[in-house]
């Protein structure tokens, strides 16, 4: 790397640092993503569940 090559520090700080603070916001980028991907249980029922229900539910009784 020329900054090595010719002794600039402060450069190779600098950089450094840059790259640091990159693959953190990349990070960040990364973990919002995958927040918002999960999904979320909103307590709604399922078509499965509301059939299931209303199929359990007593069918009046016939004539006898």
């Amino acid at each position: 790397m020329e900054a090595e090559r010719e002794g600039w520090l402060g450069e190779i700080e600098g950089l450094q640092s840059s790259l640091t603070h990159a693959e953190e916001k990349l990070a960040q980028l990364d973990a919002q993503i995958s927040r918002k991907q999960e999904s979320v249980d909103l307590g709604i029922p399922t078509f499965r569940e509301i059939v299931a229900r209303t199929t359990a539910v007593s069918t009046p009784p016939g004539p006898s």
